[in-house]
């Protein structure tokens, strides 16, 4: 079996996937928009403190025999953002804007399925958004479609998130995925309707297709990987200091923040909560005026986040809807213990009070029931940190990568 991935943008979930499939022996090619390698002009511009985008683009040079990039839009995106040239990168509308990016790469890659097929090409691998026309193709060229949905199902997400516009109205200004038009949300239902077989890396982003009308094909739930365990985090007890909370993530009330903020309300003498994100909106006063009681680092560099994890005596991730959630799994792998939600792949990462802690999303006294119990103990943060970093010592990416390889090698293809 040979395989065509279709990614345009490529995250750490896919070039581990990548990994997992060449040394395996599954790829027939890599279709993506930039690529670079070692001994291009790009790859020494890289190297520039101000184009780290590029730098992420950065492959393996024993890909470069299986890759294909097409990298005009996705150009165009990265400069339009550097600029802030907004109209030329809006939702749905802009030349640039991330939505074009994944259509013109999803167009692409099916010009280019008839002379695969030609040369050996059994199926493809393709994302959400970036599908559909690849998967149309396929069909009609006999192809297995295998579809990745790394976020949860639109329509639960739509029946999930809207009591927040209820109960939370002040922050309600923050959940712009809900400005997708109903021609992306048909869409999206249009590539589940084509797949032969779907991939989701938690339970609970599987637990939301049952708002899916139509028949599902089989579901194959692999959890992503940890990053590397490089050193032991160095525990220090809180005599005579606050105990140090981290969230990472975006500002928007999908990642359950208004919770978070109510959670650490009154225990100010005893926490020190910082908050590291962009904002998703800019004119959010409750936002706005939460933010100014904390710390808010409103970016950090990708190789500095773990650092400032290390640094941190907790991680809480109060996600109202999360396919995943990377920042857990980069959390315990620093021996940082992690609060989260239901609504995350955490009940798949985590044992609740043994390694880490499970509360039920959208409840701030669940979460501050948990701060309490460590304040209360302060011991367990070290017990539940260096379980929390031994899990992730037993789960590298590299075990992601092995998995999918086996699950998509036993396809009937």
């Amino acid at each position: 079996m040979k395989l065509l991935v279709s990614h345009p943008t490529l995250n750490a979930n896919s070039k581990n996937l990548m990994i997992g499939l060449l040394q395996n022996k599954l790829v027939f090619k890599l279709f993506t928009s930039i690529a670079i390698f070692p001994g291009q002009l790009l790859y020494k511009l890289a190297s520039n403190p101000k184009l780290t985008d590029l730098k992420r683009r950065s492959l393996d040079k024993e890909w470069q025999p299986y890759t294909r990039s097409n990298s005009f839009f996705e150009f165009g995106r990265l400069l339009t953002s550097k600029l802030n040239l907004d109209s030329l990168i809006a939702h749905e509308r802009g030349i640039f804007c991330i939505d074009k990016v994944y259509d013109k790469h999803d167009k692409w890659v099916s010009n280019n399925l008839d002379k695969a097929k030609k040369k050996g090409l059994s199926g493809v691998y393709a994302y959400e958004d970036g599908a559909l026309s690849t998967f149309k193709k396929a069909k009609q060229l006999g192809l297995c479609c295998i579809y990745d949905l790394p976020i949860g199902y639109w329509k639960s997400a739509r029946l999930l998130m809207q009591k927040e516009f209820d109960v939370n109205p002040d922050w309600s200004g923050t959940l712009t995925g809900f400005n997708d038009s109903v021609g992306k949300l048909h869409k999206k239902d249009q590539e589940l309707a084509l797949a032969d077989v779907l991939f989701v890396a938690s339970s609970f982003t599987k637990e939301t297709l049952k708002e899916y009308t139509g028949n599902l094909p089989e579901i194959k739930v692999i959890p992503y990987g940890f990053p590397e365990v490089k050193q032991k985090k160095k525990y220090q007890p809180l005599e005579n200091r606050k105990l140090k909370i981290l969230f990472i993530g975006g500002l928007s009330q999908r990642k359950g923040l208004s919770y978070l903020f109510e959670a650490v309300e009154g225990l100010q003498d005893e926490v020190e909560l910082t908050i590291v994100g962009h904002k998703a909106v800019a004119n959010c006063n409750a936002l706005n005026k939460a933010l100014e009681k904390h710390v808010w680092i409103p970016s950090l560099p990708h190789e500095q986040i773990l650092a400032c994890m290390g640094e941190h005596d907790v991680f809480v991730f109060p996600s109202l809807f999360e396919g995943f959630g990377l920042v857990i799994t980069e959390a315990m792998s620093q021996g940082v213990p992690v609060i989260t939600t239901d609504r995350t792949a955490g009940p798949d990462l985590i044992r609740n009070d043994e390694d880490g802690w499970i509360v039920p999303a959208g409840s701030s006294s669940a979460l501050k029931e948990v701060l309490i119990k460590i304040l209360k103990k302060p011991e367990i943060l070290e017990q539940f940190g260096l379980a929390a970093q031994n899990k992730a010592k037993a789960r590298p990416w590299s075990v992601y990568g092995q998995e999918m390889a086996d699950a998509l090698s036993s396809l009937k293809i």
